[in-house]
């Protein structure tokens, strides 16, 4: 993919260049909205309002890291959600399907490679960590999901949620305390290289 022209061409107004950039950039969106949102109405909204507003705006995309760029406009559009919703939003710990009744494996979480026994494992450490990502604030899930489940340095977080870079690595150090805290109510999903002996839970 030639992503520089495919954004040159939609800043001129070419709609199936844009597309060419929403498919390939749908599922990263999408998850970051989900880590975020914790829940996946409320994330498939906020990515389509994502990828309305960054086709309004990509005039004003002025170079250097488009992955950056379509974070902030993601980013914008969950919190946008929350302060729709007035609440931290929350997910069970087992999902739920429409009907109600309980989603074993969901398929966002689905590996055709696994057993079941270790798919059932890794469904359960994905839950505890989604449940462990929303007792933080906002703020602080917004630069974890950016930087340590997405992959950004340290200076697109800033960017993106256009905070200067020390407030992003005091947020990540204070996001990552506490998240390391919360999991340990899950200590025996984790590997063992995650855990906290005793020693270490005491000092």
């Amino acid at each position: 993919m030639n992503e520089p022209a495919l954004i040159t061409s939609a800043q001129n107004g070419d709609l199936d260049s844009f597309n060419t950039l929403v498919l390939h950039y749908q599922d990263m969106v999408f998850n970051t909205a989900l880590r975020i949102l914790g829940d996946e109405d409320q994330a498939a909204d906020a990515s389509q309002e994502a990828f309305i507003s960054a086709f309004r705006a990509i005039h004003s995309y002025r170079g250097g890291s488009f992955k950056a760029w379509l974070l902030r406009t993601v980013t914008n559009a969950c919190y946008d959600e929350l302060r729709r919703q007035k609440r931290r939003p929350t997910t069970p710990l087992e999902p739920e399907t429409d009907d109600g009744d309980e989603m074993d494996s969901p398929r966002w979480l689905a590996d055709p490679s696994m057993t079941p026994a270790q798919q059932l494992e890794a469904d359960e450490l994905e839950h505890a960590i989604q449940h462990c990502l929303n007792a933080l604030p906002s703020d602080f899930r917004a630069v974890v999901v950016m930087a340590d489940i997405e992959g950004l340095d340290y200076t697109d977080v800033a960017k993106a949620v256009r905070v200067p870079l020390g407030t992003v690595k005091s947020r990540l150090a204070r996001a990552r305390l506490r998240l390391r805290e919360c999991l340990q109510s899950f200590a025996e999903l984790l590997p063992a290289a995650f855990r906290l002996n005793t020693n270490e839970a005491i000092a």
